[in-house]
């Protein structure tokens, strides 16, 4: 006979728990019931939930989804610990799955549901965390959720909106490179080889193309392994300090882009802080979880700078004008919010118009690109192919 582990209140409200010897998990509920007692959570013993270290993050997309779901099942009044179990028996993603799980065994066992999440920092960060434990503390759970689940989706569609504006252009100047190295490796030497049988007098674009051809027949392998190393490099150059702010900073200066990632990362820093602050978190946690999740390093010191500022006493805007990194109009809104007492408010209205402005941008890049990419793709293609074609004239004009 399986024994349950049970957790629940008695008639003077007194938590009581307990093991019981039972058929099933029905028979001991009903035995509780009996003995008047409120059971808040019950396990069978031996079938705890063993959950390995997970490898993989959570998808953002699965966590809005799920966010979504919770806050519907709690608002229509399921049991805490019945919607985890229903919504991780429904999971796809396994890893996320047995993360659900253990976060119900967890909430069985008595811990809150924000110190059962904060053990999965892969699946559940600080912004989520702090904000489920402010909706815990107020009463406002399924509120709370359901603000989680609009700032995932914003997230994400913004997270889409980076890769519409670098996908494009690093796919183009790939496949180039791909390309031009299959010309020059198997379609130059070819042709190398027929001048020099017919003794042609090659132009000198000609013997550029060719010359490239022999070099990196020569050097392919060398090529291969510095591009490796060059993108080691730069990976742990970027996982230092210095590295990473030299970057970012950098980012935020390239024409055109640069501005789209500086309206983006406007729009998530106004956003998060507006998500954080109306949920209840105190503004310096807020402000240290924005600066972490903004995803530029530079952006990141301005808010901390923001962050030293109101826990010396001063307001918001001061910091902000002076970083220089946000633009004048939202030191401006921020001010009026915060002097008016309405500063989530206003983040939020900032956060959408900086929405709408990163997707007419990222839009206007991509039509701007794609002529500029056609034009030197065919440049240096068709520069290869006329240097190819040049002997070839004058053998013609030779044998007539």
């Amino acid at each position: 006979m399986p024994n349950y582990v049970w957790k629940g209140r008695n008639r003077a409200g007194l938590v009581q728990e307990g093991v019981l010897a039972a058929d099933s998990k029905d028979i001991a509920l009903s035995s509780l019931r009996r003995q008047n007692i409120v059971v808040t959570g019950i396990r069978e013993r031996g079938k705890e939930i063993s959950l390995t270290k997970v490898g993989r993050r959570v998808p953002p997309k699965t966590l809005a989804i799920f966010t979504r779901q919770f806050s519907v099942m709690i608002d229509a009044g399921l049991p805490l610990v019945q919607c985890l179990e229903i919504l991780a028996n429904q999971q796809e993603h396994k890893s996320f799955q047995k993360i659900l799980l253990q976060v119900r065994q967890d909430v069985e066992a008595g811990s809150t549901l924000a110190d059962a999440m904060r053990r999965h920092p892969k699946a559940f960060n600080n912004l989520y965390v702090n904000m489920i434990a402010a909706g815990e503390a107020g009463g406002i759970l399924d509120t709370i959720l359901q603000r989680l689940s609009v700032y995932i989706e914003k997230a994400v569609k913004l997270a889409s909106q980076v890769k519409a504006a670098l996908i494009y252009p690093v796919a183009v100047i790939v496949i180039a490179c791909i390309v031009v190295a299959v010309i020059l490796l198997k379609v130059i030497p070819t042709f190398a080889a027929l001048f020099t049988s017919l003794g042609a007098e090659l132009p000198f674009p000609t013997r550029v193309v060719i010359a490239a051809s022999n070099f990196l027949a020569r050097y392919f392998i060398f090529f291969v392994i510095g591009i490796v190393a060059a993108i080691f490099a730069f990976r742990r150059y970027y996982a230092t300090y210095r590295g990473r702010r030299v970057v970012d900073g950098l980012v935020l200066k390239i024409p055109v882009l640069g501005q789209i990632m500086r309206k983006i990362s406007v729009a998530r820093f106004c956003r998060t802080l507006a998500t954080l602050t109306s949920s209840g978190v105190p503004i310096l946690e807020a402000l240290d979880i924005t600066a972490r999740t903004s995803g530029n390093a530079i952006i990141e010191d301005a808010i901390q700078d923001v962050r030293k500022s109101v826990e010396g006493g001063k307001t918001i805007v001061e910091p902000l004008r002076d970083s220089g990194v946000f633009p004048n109009m939202v030191v401006q809104m921020i001010g009026v919010g915060e002097q008016t007492g309405a500063l989530d408010q206003m983040l939020n209205k900032i956060g959408d118009f900086y929405e709408d402005e990163v997707d007419a941008a990222v839009a206007g890049l991509v039509k701007l690109l794609e002529p500029v990419m056609i034009f030197i793709l065919g440049t240096i293609i068709g520069g290869i192919v006329i240097a190819m074609y040049l002997p070839m004239f004058t053998l013609i004009n030779k044998i007539g």
